[in-house]
């Protein structure tokens, strides 16, 4: 368990093996829902840059700071949300599509989640490929 929570450290802390940037801004037990956790972060993806095939496990509601994101759920049509626009990921989400569009411009997401007390908060599918 020791080692999982500092995997989950280093990855919230700084670049992941997958490319995003991400910072954590805070993470609280909800005492109120036994076994749940709030997690917040910010997420930046480069220009150009894509999040390997992946899910969460958790609900997650995302806040678009700046830039675009191109996102697609398996079954859904791809949709590209822009700064000041927000998105939400249900647990059973398997996102097949979430890149930065732009050759010049970073995507800043807001991210929270209502997660496992523990769990990881994203899980990839595949490894990471090259860039779109």
């Amino acid at each position: 368990m020791k080692k999982l929570l500092v995997i989950l450290a280093l990855c919230l802390l700084g670049q992941t093996a997958h490319g995003e940037k991400v910072v954590l801004l805070q993470q609280k037990d909800l005492t109120d829902i036994p076994g749940k956790e709030g997690l917040m972060v910010t997420v930046e993806i480069a220009p150009g840059e894509s999040v390997p095939k992946h899910r969460h496990n958790s609900n997650v509601f995302v806040y678009v700071l700046s830039g675009t994101i191109v996102t697609q759920v398996q079954g859904q049509s791809a949709k590209t949300v822009h700064a000041g626009e927000t998105f939400f990921e249900a647990p059973a989400d398997i996102h097949i599509d979430s890149r930065n569009p732009s050759k010049t411009v970073p995507t800043r997401l807001l991210v929270f989640s209502v997660k496992d007390k523990g769990g990881p908060p994203t899980v990839y599918l595949e490894p990471h490929s090259s860039s779109h």
